[in-house]
């Protein structure tokens, strides 16, 4: 099992756009394509910072579920002109995690 913690820094503005975009297209959208999403967050002190948890069962996994939603028609023609508009890509960061055996999140 891994987990990939995903942090974006959202243009400045756009917040309270990219969380209601996140929350009522893409994270419904992933996961109607087999994405388990485990949590979604704002930070309470950096205004920009939203992060998100997604879980995968194995690499191999992760790597189907990455083809069909990153090279679906939906995806590259409605959703990622949107999320263009909101995100910052060059300081987004995704870190691969792996729970430790007393993790309560498996």
């Amino acid at each position: 099992m891994l987990f990939e913690l995903r942090q974006y820094r959202i243009k400045k503005g756009k917040m309270k756009r990219w969380v209601k975009y996140i929350e009522d297209v893409i994270i419904p959208f992933q996961i109607s394509q087999g994405m388990v999403v485990v949590g979604s967050f704002v930070a309470e002190e950096e205004d920009d910072l939203y992060v998100w948890i997604r879980r995968f069962e194995s690499e191999q996994e992760r790597k189907r579920l990455y083809k069909k939603v990153y090279d679906s028609e939906t995806w590259n023609q409605q959703i990622k002109p949107e999320v263009d508009k909101m995100l910052d890509r060059e300081r987004m960061i995704v870190t691969r995690l792996f729970p430790t055996p007393k993790s309560v999140i498996h």
